[in-house]
């Protein structure tokens, strides 16, 4: 999220003796209230994941799990506008070296089967203005392999 510049948060709680629950939340405002000027960009997303940790201990070492991800996006890209939806389902994987009696270095990667449906139009266009009395409907749609979350995190342990 960070290459993206788009804020997130994350909590991960240990829910067994080999798993854990880690929720992660993202947005990215489309106005910047700071320099007064829209973004390119907007979006803002859940990602939770379920972690079953191999080491008996959750945190410690490695494991695989299951994520998913719902976001709600608006993108410019090469004079095209991209505003929708996405889901997806995949897999994850890492390993998290112990720094010390309550820190913790992650490195995390998977991939998920991504399904998103949205609007999508060229930015001269109002793609508002094709639709008179009805609903605006997608009128884009697809599914793609897409990387479930590749990631570094520095994690604090509270008890």
């Amino acid at each position: 999220m960070w290459t993206a510049m788009t804020p997130n948060a994350g909590l991960e709680l240990v829910v067994g003796e080999r798993s854990s629950i880690d929720l992660s939340v993202f947005y990215k405002p489309r106005y910047d209230a700071d320099m007064g000027v829209l973004l390119n960009s907007r979006i803002v997303g859940f990602q939770p994941e379920y972690r079953y940790w191999f080491s008996g201990r959750p945190m410690t070492r490695e494991f695989v799990g299951a994520t998913t991800l719902l976001a709600d996006y608006y993108l410019i890209h090469k004079d095209y506008v991209y505003d929708g939806n996405a889901i997806s389902l995949g897999v994850v994987g890492g390993y998290s070296f112990i720094l010390g009696s309550k820190w913790r270095l992650e490195l995390c990667g998977g991939f998920s089967f991504l399904g998103f449906l949205q609007k999508r139009y060229h930015i001269n266009d109002n793609y508002d203005d094709y639709f008179v009395g009805e609903s605006v409907k997608a009128n884009s749609w697809g599914y793609k392999l897409f990387p479930a979350k590749i990631g570094v995190s520095f994690t604090y342990i509270i008890k």
